[in-house]
């Protein structure tokens, strides 16, 4: 099972409290890195404000060397596919090819009210998102030298060269969430990686079956998808540890161990081993600390070497 670390930082962090983490990942043998892309805090004032996501990967593509890197999950409201396509190969480029795209179709109203970001019926919104996928893999798929005429409802593409292209043949697309037909669809048409966030094993485990199934749907192979997990982290060696920790979230220890991934070092792995057991091979463990680089180092001693 591979551990990714998963931040937040619109609830409040500069590029250097991004790039502290992102180092400490890279040095104690993590898989990757990944970061929120959103625009206002959930709770809390926020500051210093929020950052952006594909200018923040851009700056960590050329101060990380080994970690993959990448979004959960970028909104499609945010971005034209056109350009999100180039910032993406882009990045990938910078990176030596460690990148990968976490795609959704929006869902936080007030952050695009507050900066001014139309936010469409849920209907237009997974409608746009569809064809932004169609635009986004097209252009990378287009071989160099050719051009790329894409007709769609609101991205239609006339003459484009499809340039830049990612050093990856096609960084991998991960789709999440809990939708019953859309998404699953969407996930087996287009996706590498399927992620089930804050959700039971036996939640997951219901969410895992629905988009394989949307695979044999549609002739793809179940196996050729990875299935991941989100869950918020919080260990300690003691007791003491793990409350100090829980604190320093806001949260109650009690509700993390029912909803997250909370406890010390056996507890957590006895509870990998349940969404292991629901078909889950990746976990991004949501670090919402960012100053707590010893909970960092915690996890990759007491955890991380346990898991194949």
């Amino acid at each position: 099972m591979d551990l990714r670390i998963f931040i937040e930082p619109q609830q409040g962090a500069l590029y250097s409290d991004q790039l502290a983490v992102a180092q400490a990942t890279e040095r104690l043998g993590f898989d990757a890195f990944f970061r929120s892309d959103h625009y206002l805090a959930m709770g809390g004032d926020g500051l210093p404000g929020p950052t952006d996501a594909w200018i923040t990967l851009a700056g960590l593509a050329l101060q990380t060397e080994r970690i993959r890197l990448g979004t959960l999950m970028t909104s499609a409201t945010f971005r034209y596919p056109g350009p999100l396509a180039i910032s993406v190969a882009q990045v990938d480029q910078m990176s030596g090819g460690r990148v990968e795209l976490g795609f959704g179709a929006g869902w936080f109203d007030a952050e695009h009210a507050a900066y001014g970001i139309p936010f469409p019926a849920v209907g237009e919104r997974f409608d746009r998102f569809e064809e932004q996928l169609a635009v986004i893999t097209s252009l990378w798929a287009t071989p160099t030298g050719d051009t790329l005429d894409l007709p769609g409802q609101y991205y239609p593409l006339t003459g484009s060269p499809a340039l830049p292209k990612p050093t990856q043949q096609r960084p991998p697309i991960i789709i999440g969430g809990n939708g019953k037909k859309r998404t699953p669809a969407l996930t087996a048409k287009y996706a590498d990686e399927f992620n089930v966030p804050f959700a039971s094993a036996a939640d997951s485990r219901v969410l895992f079956d629905r988009v394989r199934q949307a695979c044999e749907d549609t002739g793809r192979e179940p196996n050729t998808l990875t299935l991941s997990n989100a869950l918020v982290v919080c260990v300690g060696r003691d007791e003491a540890e793990i409350t100090r920790r829980a604190a320093a979230i806001g949260r109650e220890v009690a509700e993390l161990r029912e909803n997250g991934l909370a406890g010390t070092p056996q507890e957590v792995l006895d509870t990998l081993a349940t969404y292991r057991e629901a078909g889950s091979t990746r976990v991004y463990l949501q670090v919402l600390d960012l100053a707590d680089l010893d909970h960092l180092e915690l996890v990759a001693a007491e955890i991380l070497p346990h898991l194949d």
